[in-house]
């Protein structure tokens, strides 16, 4: 019989300030070695149970919680969250929230420098986790420069390198490209494989078939199925589409249109109507010039984090940016509206031109880690904000389509990371924005807010409204994209109609 690692009993928990319990009696046995799949939709608990597991609740999200925790053998009420560092390692939907460091090298040994090991065996685990990982080539880089997905292959990194024997997944996937995912599916592997303890809060299911033992489905903080892993994959879409859930399995055609073909690319510019990007150029390094010229040119060739010279984009359509992690679509989003200040590059629509800061008054991006664009104390006060003419009508009208109007009153900082990304979304079409870029808009939705998501971006397109979006979710392309735009290295590579 498998030995008890965690328990949770009947736990009820609400967050400081907030009006619902974001667990209503809550029971749960973990045993040792066992891989734990929580699933749900957004804001039903999954998040607040793996801050149950590490302790961060009631350690450090305080609120009113009954019920106990153990771990470990450890009581969590009684634990300092230093002493179950070497227990319990986290991997947070977010992992820019648990960086320490500015560099990748120094973001992976920090653990274990932090617990005081010896240099040796410091460098020793460095060189062990780096080759599992795969992680060379991210080696010596700053933070700041990583795309989501390789911020994310770090802070697993990071978390493996302590050894625990507890690993907490709060949405993994969620930034990550589909070979970033298998090489997360073959790190998950490679840790049940060494007989690690593994509780996973995902959306994207699919990846997961042949790695968890048990699967949770939580509902409104409780805990309302469980499932063990063949019964969950005889799930038909029709079931998991009313539980709110992604389907369990992967449409191949899907896998097709996310892999990075290595053909010619094919583009399509030919468009009579259109939104006109030229002389997109920009650098991450720049050039050593004693009187620093502020302005890059194709001449800057392999230097270029970012060139394209002239780009056509379709007024009232939705196009996908879409790309491997790394390759520069949210640096391609980011030039467009304006927040790379060093950017050259002009956007011509109507026979009028933006340059630089009126670019940023002519689109309206919605970013990959919307905390950087809350800023009010409280979701109705966020869309306002955004708004020229404030209308709060509107304001209700468009909460209530993304299923917020609930939480007007909430500080955005008390909701779960879908929800946040919701009232990011909302601020976005409440802008009325003439270009609307959205970076990775569904990461972290479950799969009934995606597909709200993408009803809305179709509505933005159908009212006039140009859109862009970087994803790589598969469904969310399928279901409201006309276009798929596709970036390599920072060049356009091609860019074509869908279903033609």
């Amino acid at each position: 019989m498998m030995q008890t690692i965690a328990q949770i009993n009947n736990v009820t928990h609400r967050y400081k300030g907030a009006a619902e319990n974001s667990l209503d009696g809550v029971s749960l046995t973990i045993k040792k070695g066992e891989t734990l799949l929580l699933c749900g939709a957004s804001g039903s608990g999954k998040t607040s149970v793996i801050r149950l597991l590490n302790g961060l609740i009631p350690h450090y999200y305080h609120g009113d919680m009954t019920g106990d925790v153990t771990v470990n053998g450890l009581d969590i009420v009684e634990t300092q969250l230093y002493e179950l560092a070497g227990v319990v390692g986290t991997v947070f939907q977010n992992p820019r929230s648990q960086f320490f460091s500015v560099d990748t090298d120094g973001e992976i040994v920090f653990g274990p420098e932090n617990i005081g090991l010896a240099p040796k065996e410091i460098n020793a685990r460095k060189e062990i986790i780096t080759k599992q990982m795969n992680l060379d080539s991210l080696l010596g880089r700053s933070l700041f420069e990583l795309s989501g997905g390789e911020k994310q292959r770090i802070a697993c990194a990071s978390e493996a390198a302590l050894l625990p024997e507890i690993i907490l997944l709060d949405e993994p996937s969620s930034n990550l490209d589909m070979e970033a995912i298998k090489m997360l599916h073959e790190i998950i592997c490679d840790w049940k494989r060494q007989g690690k303890t593994i509780i996973i809060s995902e959306h994207r299911l699919w990846y997961l078939n042949d790695i968890a033992d048990r699967v949770v489905y939580m509902d409104n903080g409780r805990i309302a199925h469980e499932w063990n892993a063949k019964d969950f994959t005889m799930l038909s879409d029709d079931e998991t589409r009313q539980l709110g859930l992604h389907p369990t399995s992967i449409n191949e055609r899907y896998l097709a249109l996310l892999s990075d073909k290595d053909d010619t690319g094919k583009c399509y510019i030919d468009i009579a109507d259109g939104i006109l990007l030229k002389d997109f150029y920009f650098s991450y390094h720049h050039k050593p010039y004693i009187l620093r010229k502020n302005k890059f040119s194709a001449a800057d060739g392999d230097s270029l984090s970012l060139c394209i010279p002239k780009l056509m984009l379709p007024k009232g359509k939705v196009t996908a940016v879409i790309g491997s992690n790394g390759t520069g679509k949210s640096t391609f989003l980011r030039c467009i509206c304006g927040l790379e200040k060093d950017c050259t590059g002009v956007i011509v629509s109507k026979g009028k031109e933006y340059r630089k800061r009126q670019r940023i008054g002519f689109s309206y991006m919605v970013m990959q880690d919307v905390n950087h664009q809350l800023f009010t104390d409280s979701v109705e006060k966020e869309l306002l904000l955004s708004m020229k003419v404030k209308d709060v009508k509107r304001c209700h009208e468009i909460l209530d389509t993304l299923g917020l109007l609930e939480f007007k009153d909430t500080h955005p900082m008390a909701l779960s990371g879908g929800q946040k990304q919701r009232v990011a979304i909302a601020s976005a079409i409440a802008a009325g924005a003439k270009l609307l870029l959205f970076d990775e808009p569904t990461s972290g939705l479950d799969f009934a807010h995606m597909e709200k998501v993408g009803e809305l971006l179709r509505q933005l397109a159908d009212s006039g409204s140009t859109v862009l979006v970087s994803t790589h979710d598969p469904e969310f392309i399928e279901q409201c994209c006309d276009y798929t735009l596709r970036i390599k290295k920072g060049r356009l590579f091609s860019f074509e109609e869908r279903n033609s």
